[in-house]
């Protein structure tokens, strides 16, 4: 797949930083759309030393945090926004989440996000993961902008 955003773009638009950066890049997006990305699953990630020892599975809560990064580069590309200029989104709540299969060292997520709608600063969003073309977790959540005070 060819990226349109390599992480090097990816990081001018999300403030996260390894470890918990878990966007790697963009394939296809459409400003105040969608927008799909990868995360490389690697068993170098520091949550695998416990999560878990002989049998290392990806957290579902850094799933949806996979998600929900992927949803803010979506939400700073449609409005032209950038963390540096002051803006930031937050996590702001999550509904319907489900997981379907585990997420192991060595696979690739795919990550679809879709804007469902945008009612003042909230903006409503439905994510679902894919590995290998199986969904291993679908869920809505709502993303809050603030700017810098």
């Amino acid at each position: 797949m060819k990226l349109i955003m390599d992480i090097h773009e990816v990081m001018k638009y999300l403030p996260h930083r390894y470890p918990f950066l878990l966007v790697d890049g963009v394939i296809a997006m459409e400003p105040a759309k969608s927008i799909v990305a990868l995360k490389n699953v690697s068993i170098n990630e520091p949550f695998f030393q416990g999560h878990f020892p002989g049998r290392p599975v990806m957290p579902g809560v850094l799933i949806i945090e996979a998600l929900a990064q992927a949803a803010t580069i979506l939400a700073y590309k449609s409005t032209d926004t950038f963390p540096s200029s002051g803006v930031k989104y937050y996590f702001a709540g999550i509904d319907s989440a489900r997981f379907r299969r585990v997420v192991e060292p060595g696979d690739q997520l795919e990550l679809k996000i879709q804007l469902l709608r945008v009612k003042q600063d909230i903006w409503k969003l439905s994510g679902e993961a894919f590995v290998d073309g199986q969904l291993a977790c679908s869920s809505e959540f709502l993303s809050a902008k603030r700017n810098k005070v």
